[in-house]
């Protein structure tokens, strides 16, 4: 009876080898994270930031990047108050972070077919251990406090007397911090198992791997090819409309946020929310003036509404359509002949529902922020514009005495639909895939 293949080897050696090989993973992760997110930052204008702010703006960055969140604090003594609070996921950051770590964690693993279950859960185990110090360290370092002046000697003498000099601070919410982002790299890790051929499997769930690779992998594709029809989409613009700068903010910090979020409205699933204040994101105006709802009222966010504002949306939906067709092909193409048509339908509805639910959860955005004066609502020309010069023109508190914006999916629209264009995009891309030769011409039950 074949046996397994040995474990990592042991004594210190060994121990040392699988611990340099989880920092090598996290560390590669980190830096590509850092470097996308500082000059995303950079192009919105954070290099300006007063006081040496922004390292520390950046590990705040990394922070939302893994699913955490950031309380914004300060005020001006008695008299003012700010209080608010940022819940949204860079996605690019999070995208290139994901690839790179996933990339090395392969490596680590390559020229083998299978491999020990105790060896794949310490080499994860691993890794999270330094993930977990890394986010500890992360959490420390997104911590700052802005001291904005008032004016004129007089004024700031004036201010300082009073106890009316202003701060405006921020820190990063430990418990969503480590807990959110620990739980991001088990999905990184658990989703590069299901994707990647190169990722060994241990001998027991080899024959379950063309039943998950093949629609997985598709489904990775479709998100990967949004992500860089968007940044032709991006560049164009940059170079066509101007205010490149902006724009390039937005590829590097948040693109796919946008591309992502337009596939599920492609499939006819819809986001609520609203949009309070002038935010001064880089987002479509058409996106921006739907959320503009009433205050106090949710605004739908769907092809019909968003169509309203533009009509070129509903090449959307074609689009979505052909993305998913591709990807019902390409799963049985992958997948071995023997495979029946209904199982390349179930297995690439199962990955689009899957697919779909993970872009809901990280496209949720939440904003709130605010400023009281003695317990009144500020309005223009008040801390809150204290607050613009502080963050920057281009930042969601920029200029406002309150406001907020939220973006939530409806998951349980969301979900079913996503399954059910999987279905059917599976089904009739293995009627197109029937008659051509494929990789893997092996039987089904043989893996």
């Amino acid at each position: 009876m074949p046996q397994e293949p040995p474990t990592t080897a042991p004594g210190p050696p060994g121990v040392l080898r699988g611990w340099l090989d989880a920092s090598a993973v996290v560390l590669a992760g980190i830096a590509a994270m850092a470097a996308v997110a500082a000059l995303g930052l950079w192009a919105a204008g954070a290099g300006s930031l007063p006081g040496g702010g922004f390292p520390y703006v950046l590990a705040g960055a990394l922070a939302l990047a893994v699913g955490g969140s950031v309380q914004l604090d300060g005020g001006a003594g008695f008299f003012a108050q700010v209080d608010a609070g940022i819940t949204a996921m860079p996605l690019t950051v999070g995208l290139v972070g994901a690839l790179v770590m996933a990339e090395v964690f392969l490596r680590q693993l390559r020229f083998r077919a299978v491999a020990g279950g105790a060896e794949l859960l310490g080499r994860v185990a691993r890794t999270a251990a330094v993930w977990v110090v890394a986010l500890v360290l992360i959490t420390l370092a997104a911590r700052h406090t802005f001291v904005v002046p008032l004016g004129g000697d007089l004024v700031q003498d004036l201010g300082g007397a009073l106890g009316l000099t202003p701060e405006i601070g921020f820190h990063a919410e430990p418990l969503s911090t480590i807990g959110l982002g620990l739980l991001w790299l088990l999905v990184v890790l658990a989703a590069t198992f299901a994707v990647s051929r190169r990722a060994p499997l241990p001998r027991g769930l080899v024959p379950f791997q063309q039943a998950v690779r093949p629609a997985a992998f598709a489904m990775l594709l479709v998100l990967l090819t949004c992500v860089v029809l968007g940044l032709v989409a991006g560049l164009v613009t940059a170079v066509v409309h101007g205010d490149a700068r902006a724009t390039l903010a937005l590829l590097l910090l948040a693109l796919p946020n946008l591309v992502w979020l337009a596939l599920g409205l492609g499939m006819g699933a819809e986001w609520h929310g609203h949009l309070v204040g002038a935010i001064g994101l880089p987002v479509p105006e058409s996106l921006s003036e739907v959320l503009r709802a009433p205050e106090g009222k949710s605004a739908t966010i769907s092809l019909s509404t968003l169509a309203e504002q533009d009509g070129r949306v509903w090449w959307l939906l074609p689009l979505t359509a052909v993305l998913l067709l591709a990807a019902g092909f390409l799963t049985a193409y992958r997948s071995p002949r023997g495979v029946r048509l209904w199982q390349h339908a179930v297995r690439l509805g199962a990955a689009a529902a899957v697919t779909m639910l993970l872009v809901g959860v990280w496209s949720r955005v939440s904003a709130d922020y605010g400023l009281s004066v003695l317990g009144v609502g500020a309005g223009d020309g008040g801390l809150g514009d204290l607050l613009g010069s502080v963050l920057g023109d281009t930042n969601p508190v920029a200029g406002l005495g309150g406001g907020s914006l939220v973006l939530d999916p409806q998951l349980w629209l969301l979900v079913p639909l996503a399954a059910a264009w999987g279905l059917v995009a599976g089904l009739l891309g293995g009627l197109l895939a029937a008659h051509r030769s494929r990789r893997g011409e092996i039987a089904a039950d043989g893996g």
